[in-house]
C-alpha cells in the first residue's frame, strides 16, 4: 500500500515553531546541517561507493539555507569530500563560510562566467542548492547572480552524466506554500532535505516536480509545529 503523504506546514508556521528553540540557544542550524550531510552522504555512497574524493559544489546564498549547506559541506569534507563554494551573494553566513574554508574549500567569486559555472557543475559529483529558503516565500523567483548561476547549470543537469542535486529545505525558486514556479529557472533536485516539517509547496504542483524525493529531517521542533498547526485550524 502507498505511504500516506506527510503532514504539511506553511513557512510562517515553521518559522514560528523555531522561535522558542532559538531563544533557548538550541542549535537548530547544526541539527539541520547534520541531517543534510547524512542524506547527501548516503546519495554519494549509493552512486560512487563513498564520500571520500567526491566533488561537492555548494550554491550558497546569504540566508540560513546557505549556512545549512556550508555546514553540511564541512561535515562531508571531514569524510574526504572536496568542496567548491559558488556564492550567489557577497554576504554569506560568516561562521559557516569559515568552517567550510577551514576544510580546504575553494571559494569562487560571485561573478564567475557562465562557462566556468557550467564546468564546475560538470566536474561535481553532487550539488547542494542552498541559494534561497523559506524567507523568500512572497517572491520566490531567482534573480541576479542566483538566476545566472542556475541558468548556467541547467544544461549540465540535463546532460548525459549529471551531478546529483540535493535541495536544502526546498529547491530555490519555488513557492514554499503554494507550489508555484514563477520562473522555470529552478534546479531540479534528486532529493530535497526539508527541516522540521514538510512545506506544503513541496507536495504541490508544479513545484513538486522539482523536489525529487523529499526527506523531512527531525530537528526537534515537531511537537511545537503541530501545536501551531492545530491552533491555526480553529
Amino acid at each position: 500500500m502507498p505511504n500516506n503523504p506527510p503532514q504539511t506546514y506553511t513557512a510562517a508556521q515553521v518559522r514560528e515553531a523555531e522561535v522558542p528553540f532559538l531563544e533557548r540557544g538550541v542549535p537548530l542550524m547544526q541539527r539541520a546541517a547534520e541531517s543534510l550531510a547524512h542524506e547527501a552522504g548516503a546519495l554519494l555512497e549509493a552512486r560512487r561507493g563513498g564520500v571520500a574524493g567526491a566533488r561537492v559544489l555548494v550554491l550558497a546564498g546569504s540566508g540560513n539555507n546557505g549556512a545549512d549547506a556550508l555546514y553540511a559541506a564541512e561535515r562531508l569534507a571531514h569524510r574526504g569530500a572536496l568542496l567548491c563554494i559558488l556564492p550567489t551573494s557577497e554576504h554569506l553566513h560568516r561562521e559557516a563560510l569559515e568552517a567550510a574554508l577551514a576544510q580546504g574549500a575553494d571559494l569562487r567569486p560571485t561573478d564567475e562566467p557562465a562557462e566556468v559555472i557550467a564546468g564546475l557543475a560538470a566536474a561535481a559529483d553532487l550539488i547542494l542548492d542552498g541559494i534561497l529558503g523559506t524567507g523568500t516565500s512572497s517572491a520566490p523567483a531567482l534573480r541576479g547572480a542566483a538566476r545566472s548561476v542556475v541558468a548556467a547549470i541547467l544544461p549540465v543537469r540535463s546532460g548525459e552524466h549529471p551531478p546529483l542535486v540535493v535541495a536544502v529545505d526546498l529547491p530555490s525558486g519555488i513557492g514554499v506554500d503554494d507550489g508555484s514556479v514563477p520562473d522555470p529557472t529552478v534546479l531540479p533536485a534528486d532529493l530535497t532535505v526539508t527541516f522540521g516539517g514538510c512545506k506544503a509547496g513541496l507536495l504541490t504542483r508544479p513545484a513538486s516536480g522539482y523536489a525529487g524525493r523529499v526527506v523531512v529531517a527531525d530537528i526537534g521542533i515537531g511537537a511545537e509545529l503541530e501545536r501551531i498547526r492545530r491552533r491555526d485550524l480553529v
